[in-house]
């Protein structure tokens, strides 16, 4: 069995995911947030009686990872917590008017990133893309599942 002609797929996709990822908490860094920070206010405007599980649930974290996350955007003035009267083991999560701020610049600064990784490349193209990255989710669960 000789070289491949192309490397591995899953290597070229690790790799990209890298330096995306890299460049969008850049960018996100430069708006004074980070990608937990965006997901996170995100979430929140989506679904603004989000208890702090269903935060954990959304963004596929554990709940100690999601405290440590909350707790940080608490300090920092972007949430307040507060435990919900009817069940004290649930806690309220709400946006700050800090809070507001950041969502709107992280919104327009993972909007510009969006822009700039769509530069040049046809909506087919990425049409395509977005068909291939989920075949690809789709067999690492199929083989996950067998």
């Amino acid at each position: 069995m000789g070289r491949p002609q192309q490397p591995p797929i899953g290597l070229a996709v690790a790799r990209v995911a890298r330096t995306l990822s890299r460049a969008f908490e850049d960018a996100l860094a430069a708006a004074g947030g980070s990608q937990s920070v965006w997901l996170v206010l995100l979430q929140l405007k989506i679904n603004p009686d989000a208890t702090q599980r269903d935060l954990a649930e959304a963004l596929e974290l554990r709940e100690a990872t999601m405290t440590h996350h909350l707790s940080g955007m608490e300090r920092d003035g972007l949430i307040t917590r507060r435990r919900d009267p009817a069940n004290r083991r649930v806690h309220q999560i709400e946006l700050t008017d800090d809070g507001e701020q950041a969502f709107h610049r992280l919104r327009k600064a993972a909007g510009e990133f969006d822009e700039r990784l769509r530069h040049g490349i046809e909506p087919e193209r990425l049409t395509e893309l977005g068909d291939t990255l989920a075949l690809l989710v789709a067999n690492v669960q199929h083989e996950a599942n067998h």
